[in-house]
């Protein structure tokens, strides 16, 4: 099994508390994810799991935010 790491998504077009869950919540249904938690300030989101990244950002995108 592969190590749990850390990945960092910088995410535009964030700008309120419900763009944060829905972020979240996309993040952690993605299978190999630990934890998500949005920083709505630094617009980015930190990622701990075994999920690969490229699965990250389409969940993202699928709920309307682009990663930078």
């Amino acid at each position: 099994m592969s190590q749990a790491a850390e990945i960092v998504l910088k995410i535009e077009g964030m700008s309120c508390g419900h763009c944060k869950m829905s972020v979240e919540k996309a993040l952690q249904a993605i299978p190999g994810v630990v934890s998500a938690s949005v920083d709505l300030e630094k617009k980015e989101a930190l990622v701990t799991g075994t999920a690969a990244r490229d699965a990250l950002v389409k969940a993202v995108e699928d709920v309307g935010f682009d990663v930078v």
